[in-house]
């Protein structure tokens, strides 16, 4: 699987994920999730008759399979000139955030380039194991040992393949169906087709799972419907910015604090507003920003009377009035829920993630009315 919407942390680190280490370039991190996942296999292989190093195997093969299929996104991504800003291993799969979004041609070979990278995978090690006299048989799912270690890995890494060209979002096959149907109709078009048809394969799922007691595919379904879902919201958000710029959307009546104010100061001014995020000045020149959470957080941990400038955030997302909207959007996800707005140096405005929102819905409001988006639909 692969994901085009940048993480959201302050430091592009995606919410829930722990460590931390270097591919190719591209930052891998592991959701916590995860480890409950090895702790699971590890679990089941202390039932079976699989020896303890063949059971740590089997769990980094899975690891480097999954891992492998995201780096085939990061990749062929990267012929393109799109970095990949983080690799997140999940208990399903794993998730590539990329820097932008994605045109068609583009989508299609890197959501392909994953499952291919499993097809090679699983043609590798089946041809091991019939090189080496073994076989492959369902009776080594019940009766894992260490002799069937390398099939049981070849058909994993099948499963995946087949699994995640399923033509549904969040899988890479919905994303390969989109850039299908996008060559010949607009993207939106293409997504609510895709997503309809993954519902359709979301149902199918969900109630052969049903019928069998099956939890798992049933729990899989649920992914799928909202992966499907999250897909047509996130593409109609894309179309409603079309065009658009920063300015239309940006808050312009805001308030600062300066450097040398205390938590108290910044508290008294949280309440008096309806604003969560502060510019921090030092003079007339910005140095930080002080947002809602950072503020609680050294209210309880380092009292009233500490200075916001030991607190604030000084590697803030800077925009410009005449960005495209779509642009900042995904700069946005990369180091925040809120960006100032700099006009030659010259601090002239805000975005937040919730006047964006309220931007689209009344650009949405106008489309359905008839009356077009219309200038400064967002200001506050």
């Amino acid at each position: 699987m692969d994901d085009k919407t940048p993480s959201s942390a302050n430091d592009g680190r995606a919410p829930g994920s722990v460590g931390l280490f270097r591919l190719f370039g591209v930052p891998v991190r592991f959701h916590f999730t995860f480890w409950l996942l090895v702790v699971w296999l590890i679990f089941l292989g202390a039932e079976g008759k699989q020896s303890p190093v063949g059971t740590a195997v089997y769990v980094f093969g899975l690891f480097a399979s999954v891992l492998l299929h995201e780096v085939g996104h990061a990749l062929v991504a990267r012929r393109f000139g799109i970095q990949t800003t983080e690799i997140v291993m999940l208990p399903l799969g794993g998730l590539s955030k990329l820097a932008r979004q994605l045109t068609p041609s583009e989508e299609f070979w890197v959501a392909l380039a994953g499952p291919m990278v499993n097809f090679v995978l699983g043609a590798a090690l089946l041809g091991w194991t019939f090189a080496s006299g073994g076989t492959v048989e369902l009776s080594h799912w019940r009766a894992a040992t260490d002799a069937n270690l390398a099939g049981r890995l070849a058909v994993t890494n099948l499963i995946l393949a087949f699994f995640n060209l399923l033509p549904a979002f969040p899988m890479d096959g919905g994303r390969v169906m989109r850039s299908l149907l996008a060559a010949k109709r607009p993207i939106e078009d293409a997504t609510r087709i895709t997503a309809r048809i993954g519902m359709v394969v979301a149902a199918a799922m969900a109630l052969y799972g049903l019928l069998n007691s099956n939890f798992v595919l049933i729990f899989f379904a649920f992914i799928v419907y909202v992966g499907a879902t999250q897909e047509v919201m996130a593409t109609s958000a894309q179309a409603l910015m079309k065009g658009a710029t920063v300015v239309e959307a940006m808050i312009t009546d805001f308030r600062t604090l300066q450097h040398g104010d205390s938590i108290r100061d910044a508290a008294d001014l949280l309440l008096a507003t309806s604003q969560q995020d502060f510019p921090v000045l030092s003079g007339g020149e910005t140095i930080g920003l002080l947002n809602r959470t950072n503020l609680l957080k050294a209210m309880a941990a380092e009292g009233p009377d500490a200075y916001v400038a030991g607190v604030m955030d000084r590697a803030f997302a800077r925009l410009s009035p005449d960005m495209m909207l779509s642009d900042a959007a995904l700069l946005m996800g990369q180091s925040g829920d809120c960006a100032l707005v700099f006009e030659r140096e010259k601090l002239v405005g805000l975005l937040t993630g919730e006047n964006l929102s309220e931007f689209l819905v009344l650009r949405k409001i106008r489309q359905a009315r008839g009356s077009g988006p219309g200038p400064d639909a967002g200001n506050e």
